[in-house]
């Protein structure tokens, strides 16, 4: 009898991490549902998996902004007869600026899609894992959740959450043999900090990581069942000292890092 599929799903998973992501589990012999706003660009990803890795691929189109969409997805599941092994929340997005002059309806959609919609996929994809003993939840956080961040305050507590979150999550899991897992990488090759006008603040002058990189190192600490994983020497050293440096001076360092021409807003959404 044929072994079922480990079905992973992806959200965000049309560039950068999330679609690298999809790569790494895709070539670990997961297969994938892949979700995200841009539907050429889904069915262009899936179709070069499918071409390299003998696994199944689904393309659903969804914008996790909508806050039906979460529960739209655990339908279409159901409805393709699709057991989630491997949830990744990925999809999320940021702004760099003054909290007082960016736009208020974007800062609410950012919580909306980085907090609302992945606890909400969370809590529809996770009894079934711990009902079947096996699987997890990888979310992508970042090392802006280990300080608070001027200039990109909604941004930096969005993520705080997810580490928190996740955190929680990984010890109520583990006993029934399901891992969670936060993934924080600093700063990443991506159109993420391509849009959202990060390139030009000093955290990214000081280097970055490639997205397959952080999407490798993801998934091996996912499947070893870390609770967390910062992504290199560099940003593991600069959380270490977020931990013992007074929080003072770490909002300071981070304020310094992210000033610049903060008048301009972008950013970068769920794929």
């Amino acid at each position: 009898m044929a072994e079922e599929p480990r079905w992973a799903v992806i959200t965000g998973a049309s560039s950068g991490i999330g679609a690298e992501l999809a790569r790494v589990l895709a070539a670990r012999g997961y297969s994938l549902v892949l979700t995200a706003r841009r539907h050429e660009r889904l069915e262009a990803l899936a179709e070069e998996i499918q071409s390299a890795h003998r696994v199944q691929v689904e393309a659903m189109a969804l914008d996790l902004e909508d806050r039906e969409a979460p529960q739209d997805l655990a339908e279409m599941l159901r409805d393709r007869g699709i057991q989630v092994h491997t949830l990744v929340n990925n999809a999320g997005f940021g702004l760099r600026g003054n909290f007082a002059s960016l736009p208020f309806e974007r800062q609410i959609a950012m919580i909306d899609l980085n907090v609302r919609a992945l606890t909400a996929l969370s809590r529809l994809m996770l009894p079934g894992m711990l009902e079947r003993g096996r699987g997890g939840i990888l979310n992508v956080a970042s090392t802006a959740a280990f300080q608070a961040g001027p200039y990109m305050a909604v941004y930096y507590a969005t993520k705080a959450f997810v580490l928190s979150f996740s955190e929680a999550l990984h010890e109520e899991a583990r006993p029934h043999g399901v891992t969670v897992t936060a993934l924080c990488p600093g700063p990443t090759e991506s159109e993420f900090s391509a849009t959202a006008d990060l390139e030009s603040s000093k955290l990214f002058k000081q280097g970055t990581m490639s997205a397959a990189e952080v999407a490798r190192m993801g998934v091996d600490g996912y499947e070893t069942g870390k609770a967390i994983v910062v992504t290199g020497v560099t940003n593991r050293l600069g959380t270490f000292g977020a931990k013992f440096l007074p929080r003072s001076v770490i909002r300071k360092i981070a304020g310094a890092l992210q000033r610049g021409e903060v008048t301009r807003s972008a950013e970068e959404a769920n794929g």
